[in-house]
């Protein structure tokens, strides 16, 4: 993904790291965003979807904590206007088993994602997980 020539073009997640689907929503309208003004920070719009979950500035950081690696065994596909044909390649990549979008909450790891983004438990205690990623999503730029 890093070198920009998978095929197709698809973004893979360290999904340990993601708690619900709206922050990437929320990541895939601003990708979306970058590259209807030509503005994408990365190569491709699918390593931009990773670099803005990420909340961070680095570009190569982003997709070493986001992406994936060899040790990652919990992975979330997302792709852009996909047709079935792409579908079912980005499946015979993936050697796994596909579960429902509904288990993320249950398998995420609440403490890394809190190391990760900065989240203390006195925001959690007026916020969830999920709005607080989202928040520094939406802040990112402006910080």
């Amino acid at each position: 993904m890093q070198a920009g020539n998978l095929e197709p073009e698809v973004a893979f997640f360290n999904a340990s790291l993601i708690t619900d689907v709206f922050p990437v929503l929320a990541a895939a309208h601003k990708a979306l965003l970058s590259k209807r003004r030509e503005s994408l920070t990365t190569r491709t719009l699918h390593s931009e979807l990773i670099y803005n979950y990420s909340g961070s500035k680095h570009i190569t950081e982003s997709l070493k904590r986001c992406g994936i690696s060899d040790s990652c065994s919990y992975v979330l596909a997302a792709r852009f206007d996909a047709s079935m044909d792409e579908m079912k390649a980005v499946q015979e990549i993936i050697k796994g088993q596909e579960i429902d979008l509904e288990e993320l909450a249950g398998r995420a790891n609440q403490a890394q994602i809190q190391k990760h983004y900065k989240i203390s438990s006195q925001e959690l205690g007026v916020s969830t997980l999920a709005d607080s990623i989202i928040c520094r999503i939406a802040a990112r730029d402006a910080l």
